[in-house]
This record gives structure tokens, C-alpha cells and sequence, in this order.
């Protein structure tokens, strides 16, 4: 498949470098990235050269969350699009999850709303130091849903609280003491580190390592279909309320939302 909003590529020890390519939109997700990332996680679980996944962004960004583009337009639709539309970014998240292959993420520059999903579907990430996180979307007026079950699995709900509902932007350091990223590293640091972390995998048979992280998860916090589609219903909700509408209209006009005057 020919991508648009992703790059792929494959070495030859089978190491399959994942890039969000939308730069401009500092590598926001819009629909088709959504849509793109479904399909890689399918194509790479059936791929038998492909051994490890490091996920990472285009030009020195990781990612900055949902395109606000899209969410507006989700603003404007009728129900049943918006449940679609959530599902869409759902069912990328899963995907990327339950992805048998071991998925290392490489965090640097902003990781805003969906950015530190991505982080938390990944096994292990990897951030710059004054790489820039937040849980920003109640800023927007929406939430942090369908991205929930995989930051609290990564992080617990104590963590969670301090980060979920304030919308604070924070740096890889605090990150790493959350327990969002492994650790936190100078720029200069991060390519030795990544390779570390990658190192092991090319030692040992892609089966076990995939039965073994489908075990962590079957044992670890349940993200069953059901948790799934009630976070797909409280997104849904939360772009249907007026906040949402004046929050994201704010961001996009480039003004303050009616909260913060």
C-alpha cells in the first residue's frame, strides 16, 4: 500500500521504522493517518521479516494529538459520524497495541493529547529531555478518551489524576517520572539508546516475543471491547457538547476561549 500520511521502511536486520509524516500539521492525526496506521499494524503482524517497530515522528516532532481539523468537522456531524470517526481512532490504537512485535517509540518534540497515546501503546518509548507532553484536550473542551485505557494501563489512575484534567504541559523528565516514557535523554543521546532498546529482539524467535506481549496484556489492565467503545461513546459525547465547539472555534481563531477571559 502506497501511504500518504506515513513512511515505512524496513532494514535489513528487520527493524521496520514507523514515521508520522503530516509535518506541517506537526504530525497531527487526521483520518487517513488513523486509517494508514491500521493497516501498517495488520501488514506488519503478517510480515515474517519484520521483527521490531520503532514509531516515530517526522522532523524532530513526535505528535501534537488529533487534527483539530477533523475534530471539527466531527463538531459539525451528525451522530452516527462522530461514533464512526472515534471508532476510527480507536480501532488505531488497538491495532497498535495488540501488534505482536515489540514497539518502540522515539518522543521528541511536543507529545499533546493523542501524541501521549501513542506513547502509551508503545512498549517502550523513549523521550527527549525537553521533549513537551500534555493531556491538553480539556482545554479544548473535550476529553481524553479514547486514548484513556492506554495511558491508565501505562501509568495507573493515581498518576493519571495529576495529569488528566489539568491540561499542563510538562517535559520528558516529569514524563519519565510518570511512567509515560522509560526514560528521558539529551538529544544527542537518544539514537545509542533507541538501538538498546532494539538490540535484544534480533537475538530471539518473533514468535515467543509476540506470545509473550500478548500474555503482559491478557494479564495486565483489561482493555476489552467494551471499555473501548464506552470511551468511543464519551468522545462522541464530548464533541457534541457546546465547550467543544467554543474550544476548538478558540484554538483555530487563534483566541480565548469564553472560560478564559
Amino acid at each position: 500500500m502506497d501511504y500518504k500520511t506515513i513512511k515505512v521502511t524496513l532494514d535489513e536486520r528487520g527493524v521496520a521504522e514507523l514515521v508520522l509524516n503530516r509535518p506541517e500539521r506537526k504530525n497531527a492525526l487526521s483520518a487517513d493517518m488513523m486509517s494508514e496506521l491500521t493497516h501498517f499494524a495488520g501488514a506488519a503482524a503478517k510480515c515474517p521479516n519484520t521483527r521490531v517497530v520503532l514509531l516515530r515522528g517526522s522532523e524532530g516532532t513526535f505528535c501534537a494529538g488529533g487534527d483539530l481539523g477533523w475534530m471539527m468537522t466531527q463538531i459539525k456531524a451528525d451522530r452516527a459520524t462522530r461514533m464512526a470517526e472515534a471508532r476510527r481512532l480507536a480501532g488505531m490504537l488497538k491495532a497498535l497495541n495488540e501488534m505482536p512485535l515489540p514497539l518502540i517509540g522515539r518522543v521528541e518534540g511536543v507529545a499533546m493529547g493523542g501524541g501521549v497515546g501513542m506513547a502509551s501503546i508503545c512498549d517502550l518509548a523513549i523521550a527527549e529531555e525537553s521533549c513537551r507532553f500534555g493531556l491538553t484536550e480539556t482545554r479544548l473542551g473535550i476529553i481524553p478518551a479514547t486514548i484513556s485505557p492506554y495511558v491508565m494501563a501505562r501509568i495507573g489512575e493515581g498518576m493519571a489524576r495529576r495529569i488528566f484534567m489539568n491540561a499542563k504541559l510538562f517535559d520528558g523528565a516529569e514524563a519519565a517520572q510518570l511512567g509515560l516514557v522509560a526514560k528521558a535523554l539529551p538529544a544527542a543521546d537518544l539514537d545509542a539508546a533507541i538501538e538498546a532498546e532494539i538490540a535484544p529482539y534480533l537475538k530471539l524467535p518473533r514468535g515467543a516475543v509476540g506470545r509473550a506481549k500478548a500474555l503482559t496484556r491478557a494479564l495486565g489492565m483489561p482493555i476489552t471491547d467494551a471499555v473501548i467503545e464506552s470511551t468511543i461513546e464519551r468522545l462522541a459525547d464530548a464533541w457534541e457538547a457546546e465547550e467543544a465547539r467554543e474550544g476548538i472555534s478558540a484554538f483555530l481563531e487563534k483566541r480565548r476561549p469564553a472560560w478564559d477571559q
